[in-house]
């Protein structure tokens, strides 16, 4: 029985904050504009641009003029090793993995463009890995459940075998609309209280402790994903 396995890509995958943070900060400048304390700007990670933007600046704010900023800002800093974008212990190894195993597929749902998205599997050579990648070009912004649904879709799996993993509330909120598991990792940008708020059935703290929660729904059984992480 295939399982569907689901993860958002900052903050859970990579970590970008560095990079997130002054990109937001050129944006800002460029039209004069205070850029938020670093706690709130990484608060909005895993929402579209519009989104983000909305959130800090607020609906009347320049929001199409700050995310084109961004945008541009984003791209100068990626080639910059000061900005370099890693990926989070462990994690490479995990995708690594679940790619190797034929009753898994993989996903990727994201708030980055997916030029993002392919710069990352360029990267770190994960071609033809992800059996569907949803990104903030093909569907509304997290939380809303329609870049789940577009993957289940494409991946051809249902809730009770699809769990999405993710750093953010945006992520929780997101499957527990579309009726998948939702695991959050503690080393990204939402403290795990909020992500058990948000959720969660569960919060981890390394990759080597993901791996070990995530092999025992994978075993074929016919119960759903999330009874199985709950009862382990």
């Amino acid at each position: 029985m295939v399982t569907l396995v689901v993860f958002d890509v900052d903050g859970t995958l990579v970590d970008s904050q560095h990079l997130i943070v002054e990109a937001q900060a050129r944006a800002f400048a460029e039209h004069g504009l205070t850029a938020p304390e670093r706690k709130e700007a990484l608060s909005v990670v895993g929402l579209s641009l519009p989104e983000a933007f909305k959130r800090l600046v607020g609906e009347a704010g320049p929001i199409d003029a700050l995310s084109h900023s961004y945008r541009r800002a984003f791209q100068a800093l990626r080639i910059d090793p000061a900005y370099e974008e890693p990926l989070f212990p462990g994690m490479g190894e995990l995708i690594e993995a679940l790619h190797a195993r034929p009753e898994v597929r993989l996903g990727i749902a994201t708030g980055k463009s997916r030029r993002g998205v392919a710069h990352l599997v360029d990267k770190h050579g994960w071609h033809g890995w992800f059996a569907t990648t949803q990104t903030a070009d093909d569907a509304p912004s997290k939380p809303d459940p329609t870049m789940l649904h577009l993957a289940m879709e494409e991946a051809q799996t249902g809730p009770s075998r699809t769990v999405m993993i993710g750093d953010t509330t945006y992520d929780m909120m997101m499957a527990r609309s579309a009726g998948v598991a939702a695991i959050g990792v503690a080393w990204g940008y939402h403290p795990p209280g909020a992500l058990f708020g948000a959720g969660a059935v569960t919060v981890v703290e390394s990759a080597g402790a993901l791996a070990d929660l995530i092999a025992r729904p994978l075993d074929g059984s016919s119960c759903s994903v999330a009874d199985q992480i709950a009862a382990g």
